[in-house]
């Protein structure tokens, strides 16, 4: 019998999902739910996870879940065809985590260059607390509590998928072969591996506030594609434009930037955008020629995005409005989505436990050995 192909992935819900969000993996989500490829797919809001650097602050977590579903049901994402969750409500991906803290050692999650990234961005005070430093782990059993076989997600995590697949080699070494080794689905379009914050920081980042959210008005999205960092050397219309370069910032440091508003374009855009919005261009590959050798300022570039991201995000916006008309029924989603879940992550959960030699009173013959063992 073939194996299943299985689909986990979701988000944490610490606000509003931005185009990092939907580039990253939301696009590809819905893509891959409406290609009939997969046998089930399992779209996770990972409330738990976001506690571990939120914990004294739970109402906002508890808000932003509803927030994260409006933006992954507004996207496309179908509850006939996609499981979507709570992972707070799913005890056996807890259960999981902690039987898969005894094969990962503490220099290995140190060794982790995500964790490394996220620990410099938020400067605990006190001290990193124990959730937050084994989040990988916990990511490791939401992956593997559903043996999913693929893992659609943006680049900065294959570090996280690299440690899930040790998770799983080890376990199956060591007690049988139970789980499954996910492979990870990069976005296809390169300037979606990491889509940049508008004002050209590596990382869209809520906590950075450089993020464009799936729900901004029309006029929010103005006020942001109008401050984008562009080419600080583009100093006139007629000069020639760079894509990426570097300058040298006030206090004399060489900086080496990307021109924002074009990195944006390459995960956007397409020929028949310029057909409808920038005629006198046929594609994006005309348009960059023209800023490069001069002439092109950066204001008809931005007007060009603003209009294509516009495009893009209206009917997400008008979806996203009637959702909001009945909220119990996208609670009744949740709910739904998270007994399948349930229901699956139990199956798994009771071969784990065998597979450990710790599924007691699953296990009559267990039982008898041990009223043999102490008969007199």
């Amino acid at each position: 019998m073939a194996k299943e192909k299985i689909i986990l992935t979701g988000d944490r819900p610490t606000g509003k999902l931005h185009l990092g969000h939907y580039v990253g993996s939301l696009r590809r989500r819905v893509e891959l739910q409406n290609s009939g490829e997969f046998d089930k797919i399992f779209i996770m809001i990972a409330d738990a996870q976001a506690l571990t650097d939120n914990a004294d602050n739970p109402e906002k977590i508890r808000q932003n879940v509803m927030n994260v579903a409006l933006d992954y049901l507004s996207c496309g994402l179908d509850p006939e065809k996609t499981n979507i969750f709570i992972q707070s409500a799913v005890p056996e991906l807890t259960e999981l985590a902690f039987y898969y803290m005894n094969l990962v050692s503490v220099q290995r999650l140190q060794r982790n260059p995500t964790v490394k990234t996220e620990l410099e961005m938020r400067k605990f005070e006190g001290g990193t607390p124990t959730g937050f430093f084994c989040y990988p782990v916990s990511q490791a059993a939401d992956i593997t509590l559903f043996k999913a076989t693929t893992v659609p997600v943006g680049e900065d995590q294959k570090p996280m998928l690299e440690l899930t697949n040790e998770i799983v080699r080890r376990f199956n070494n060591t007690y049988g072969e139970v789980l499954v080794e996910p492979s990870i689905l990069l976005p296809d379009n390169a300037a979606c591996l990491r889509l940049p914050g508008t004002d050209g920081k590596a990382k869209m980042s809520k906590s950075l506030g450089n993020c464009i959210y799936l729900s901004d008005t029309p006029k929010e999205l103005k006020k942001k594609v109008n401050s984008m960092f562009t080419d600080p050397l583009h100093l006139n219309i007629e000069d020639p434009g760079h894509l990426k370069g570097t300058y040298t910032d006030a206090e004399g440091n060489e900086v080496a930037y990307q021109n924002t508003v074009f990195t944006y374009l390459d995960a956007f855009s397409c020929d028949e955008d310029f057909a409808k919005f920038l005629p006198e261009y046929k594609n994006l590959d005309e348009m960059k020629a023209h800023y490069q050798r001069g002439g092109l300022g950066d204001g008809t570039c931005k007007k060009f995005l603003l209009n294509i991201l516009n495009d893009r995000l209206e009917p997400i916006r008008q979806r996203r409005a009637e959702l909001e008309k009945n909220i119990p029924a996208v609670y009744e989603v949740l709910k739904k989505g998270t007994e399948e879940a349930r229901r699956v992550g139990q199956q798994t959960l009771a071969e784990v436990r065998h597979a450990m030699r710790i599924d007691y009173f699953e296990d009559p013959t267990f039982i008898q050995e041990q009223v043999e063992k102490f008969k007199n």
